[in-house]
This record gives structure tokens, sequence and C-alpha cells, in this order.
């Protein structure tokens, strides 16, 4: 994939944001409104979603997994990457495919997103674990998912419409 300058700005701004979004996302524990370990609301997701509409699919992963390994190396736990990859990639293919049916509100692809997300999580700590323990915590984290990537989706819609006519929009 060949970026412009102005393409590679954008992804580079866009990366920072979610950079961003995800530490700020740590101030803010989800835990304390709702007592599910590990659970958080996916802010950095709302520049995914901005990336994949406004972007297309190449850039917006790039930014994805830029996104991935600086959050792991800023945090200094690359043993998180695996989750993060595993979550992020998976998210990312399923925004995909759901971006491409017409019908279907960005609401919908981030709740598909979300939902994506904690499948390629649990994946990763089925790998990491060597057994199927964490898959009996994925219909909690599921219907969490419902919750975040609606939310994560009303914020990106509402960005979406105070963008619509600015330059950055279809870059």
């Amino acid at each position: 994939m060949k970026l412009t300058t102005r393409q590679l700005t954008l992804c580079a701004v866009l990366t920072a944001m979610a950079l961003a979004l995800s530490y700020l996302e740590n101030f803010f524990p989800l835990s304390l409104a709702i007592p599910i370990p590990g659970i958080k609301l996916g802010l950095a997701n709302i520049v995914t979603l901005f990336a994949l509409y406004a972007l297309g699919p190449g850039q917006a992963l790039l930014i994805l997994l830029a996104r991935c390994l600086l959050g792991a190396v800023f945090a200094g736990n690359m043993n998180a990457l695996i989750f993060s990859l595993l979550g992020g990639v998976t998210a990312m293919g399923v925004m995909i495919a759901l971006s491409r049916l017409k019908r279907l509100s960005v609401y919908g692809v981030s709740v598909g997103g979300a939902a994506a997300h904690n499948c390629g999580q649990v994946a990763a700590a089925v790998l990491t674990l060597g057994n199927t323990a964490p898959l009996y915590y994925l219909p909690v984290l599921l219907g969490v998912s419902l919750f975040t990537g609606a939310l994560t989706g009303l914020i990106a819609a509402c960005l979406f419409r105070a963008l619509a006519h600015t330059r950055l929009w279809g870059v």
C-alpha cells in the first residue's frame, strides 16, 4: 500500500489519538460501575471506526496494528500484545465485513467489532493458558460488548456527523 504524505500524516495522527484514548480509558475504570473484571469501553475503537469509514480498510488496519504495537511498548507489557492483536485484528475483520452491508449502521458495525474483539481476546487467553476455562467468561463479555459497542458506535456516529462537511472526511 502506497500512502501519500497527507495520508501517512493522518494515519500517524489517528494512531496517536487512539493511543491517547486507550491511555485515558485507564483513568475511568468501567469496573467501578459494572463489577466485571477486565472490561473497558474501547474508546480507541472510535478512531478505528472513523479510519475504516473515512480512509478504508487498509489504512484502518495499519492504524490498528500501530496502536496495538505502540500501546504494548509504551505500557511496557509485551505480554499483552497477543491479546491486543488477536482482539483487534478479529474485530477489524468483522467490522470490515459488516461495514460492507449497506443496511447496517455504524452502531451495528461497532457492536459486532466489540463482540469480535472479546472473542479474539478470549481466544488469546485460551492459547496463553493452554485450556478452555476462559470460554466460560465469554458470554459475560459478549453481553457487555452490546453496551460498549453501542456506546462507541454512538460517539462515532456523532463524530461522523460533526465531520461530514469538513475536508478531513473522505481524505
